[in-house]
C-alpha cells in the first residue's frame, strides 16, 4: 500500500479491527519513510449492483459518488461524517441484500431522500431541489410547506408538546 502522502510504497499496519460494515476491515497504517499514519479499508469484492439511469445507461454503484451527494447537501450543517457514512452504509447494505442486480438511480435517490428527511430539514431540501430538479422558486416553496405541514402533525401527534405560545408584548 502506498503513503498518500510521500508515495512511498513501504508501509506497516498498526492495527486491525472489524470496520463499521459487515466483511469490512479497517487498518491503520504508518508509512516507513516519512512515518505518518492513514487508514485503510478492506471489503469483500461482491457482484456489483448496477445503477440504470434515466437515459436507460447503466453503471456500476458508486458509493463515493454517493457519499459525496449527501455531503454537499449537508455542507455548513451540524452533521457529522459519521451520520454521512451511516446512511451511505445503510443505502449500500439494503442494494446489496435486495435481490435486483440492476436497480433504478430513481430508487436509490429516494433512499438518500428519505433519509435526509429524518436527519436535517435543510439538506433534505438541499438534495431534493437537485435531485427532483426544481425548476423555479415555486417548487422550493412547495416541498417546504410539505415540511411546514409534517412538523405541525407531528407535533399535534406528541402528547404533551404543545405549539408556539403567544404573548403579548
Amino acid at each position: 500500500m502506498k503513503c498518500p502522502y510521500c508515495g512511498n510504497p513501504n508501509t506497516r499496519v498498526v492495527d486491525s479491527r472489524p470496520g463499521k460494515i459487515e466483511f469490512e476491515v479497517r487498518r491503520r497504517r504508518e508509512c516507513q519513510d516519512c512515518g505518518r499514519r492513514f487508514t485503510t479499508y478492506e471489503r469483500v469484492e461482491q457482484v456489483p449492483v448496477m445503477i440504470v439511469k434515466k437515459d436507460s445507461r447503466r453503471e456500476e454503484f458508486d458509493r463515493e459518488k454517493v457519499l459525496r451527494g449527501i455531503q454537499k447537501a449537508c455542507e455548513k450543517r451540524a452533521i457529522s461524517i459519521n451520520q454521512i457514512e451511516q446512511i451511505v452504509d445503510d443505502i449500500e447494505r439494503d442494494l446489496r441484500e435486495g435481490r435486483d442486480r440492476e436497480v433504478s438511480a430513481k430508487v436509490v435517490g429516494e433512499k438518500i431522500i428519505n433519509a435526509l428527511k429524518e436527519l436535517d430539514d435543510v439538506a433534505y431540501v438541499r438534495f431534493a431541489s437537485v435531485y427532483r430538479e426544481f425548476k423555479d422558486v415555486t417548487d422550493f416553496i412547495q416541498e417546504l410547506e410539505s415540511l411546514i405541514h409534517k412538523e405541525h402533525r407531528s407535533a399535534d401527534a406528541e402528547p404533551g408538546k404543545e405549539g408556539p405560545v403567544k404573548t403579548d408584548d
